[in-house]
């Protein structure tokens, strides 16, 4: 209840400010103020599973505020809540209930004409990678879900473009204690976290390097000893090129300063292809292979796993596309398939989604909720954006 008050409270103050500054200022080209939103309604069916109903609405209401100074640089403010209420059961049985209301985006930016300054809450990603993502640090978008929703990262981050295409990143992160992409230990929320990226273009394409730092706690790990502060380093390099196909990679070493036994040391590496085929309107086919190790000693790779994905997707015309994503884990041999159908209405875009997945999807990253259902289903999703 606090929280619904406190983000209404918010939007309210934050549409009053925004219509009075159009009216009050001479020069309202200055000024730009919107409202928009996205609301969605959800519901699949998993019968492998014990409650295998699950039924699901959200709302993102988004306000947005820019404001051009004299110098023409920019301040502006994007305030957003994620309000949501979901149930899963089985009919005349058991039932799970869900709902809350939360920030979403909350976040104030300054941009120059090469910088960008932007702090509080907000979405951070980078990388190349499409499906099997080892940059997958500050995110939680999963490559099957067509709204690529994901929560944010409180923090501060500054970007700088050079002339030349090159950029460089800096962000200092705090109050984030969730795990995020294919991290095993939660993060210790009250010690902050930072690091950076540096991208520069190369023939046919760019590279970068990135860094970050922060401190786990194994809390909540079963069978590791319990450690609060584990300083932790993250090195990655990545890359990608334009020559006849898209190729790229991306590869990423994790080391953690105390001993956790095969999670001291993890490493990850993607390499992927994409080609567009010239039939019909244009298949487009990507390939992505990742290989992992965890290891007590640096480097040591006696732990390793292999998984595959593919996508595969097909527009059938201006206002319907097909996509079937497929992954494939080479030492468990488990198998996971997703098949999407999207047809865009005048105001609403509709989903049917079918899917197959194993009882565990290791190798995957962050998985939503709403894929993380075993065996066969189905889900059914309708979608307004205004």
């Amino acid at each position: 209840m606090l929280k619904t008050l406190i983000i209404t409270t918010i939007l309210i103050a934050f549409s009053i400010f925004g219509a009075n500054a159009q009216s009050d200022t001479q020069d309202v080209s200055n000024h730009k103020f919107e409202f928009d939103g996205q609301a969605s309604i959800y519901g699949s069916y998993s019968p492998n599973n014990d409650l295998d109903i699950f039924m699901g609405a959200r709302y993102l209401p988004e306000l947005n505020y820019a404001y051009t100074l004299r110098n023409k640089t920019m301040l502006d403010f994007e305030v957003s809540a994620n309000i949501y209420g979901s149930v899963l059961f089985d009919p005349f049985n058991n039932s799970k209930y869900n709902s809350d209301v939360k920030p979403y985006r909350v976040w104030a930016r300054y941009t120059g004409k090469q910088y960008e300054l932007r702090a509080g809450l907000q979405k951070i990603d980078f990388g190349n990678a499409m499906m099997l993502r080892p940059l997958q640090w500050f995110d939680e978008i999963d490559p099957r879900d067509p709204l690529q929703f994901t929560t944010g990262v409180y923090g501060a981050l500054g970007r700088y473009y050079f002339l030349n295409n090159a950029n460089i990143w800096a962000w200092v992160l705090y109050g984030n204690k969730n795990p995020r992409g294919f991290e095993l230990m939660k993060n210790n929320k009250n010690i902050p976290e930072f690091g950076g990226r540096i991208q520069y273009p190369v023939p046919k394409g760019e590279i970068a390097g990135s860094y970050h730092h922060r401190n786990a706690s194994s809390k909540d790990l079963q069978g590791y000893d319990f450690y609060d502060k584990i300083p932790e380093n993250r090195y990655a390099l990545d890359g990608k090129w334009d020559v006849e196909v898209g190729v790229w990679f991306e590869a990423v070493h994790i080391n953690k300063r105390k001993n956790v036994g095969m999670l001291t040391n993890q490493t990850y590496l993607t390499l992927g292809v994409d080609y567009t085929f010239g039939v019909g309107s244009g298949l487009n086919v990507i390939l992505e292979n990742m290989l992992s190790t965890y290891n007590e000693k640096t480097f040591a790779f006696d732990n390793r796993s292999n998984v595959t994905a593919t996508s595969i997707s097909y527009p059938l015309g201006f206002f319907d596309n097909i996509t079937t994503m497929a992954y494939y884990s080479w030492d468990t041999q488990d198998f996971s398939l997703f098949l999407n159908y999207e047809h865009q209405f005048k105001k609403l875009t509709g989903y049917v989604m079918a899917y197959y997945n194993p009882d565990s999807q290791t190798g995957m990253g962050s998985v939503q909720y709403e894929n993380s259902f075993s065996g066969p289903g189905i889900r059914l999703m309708l979608v307004y954006n205004h």
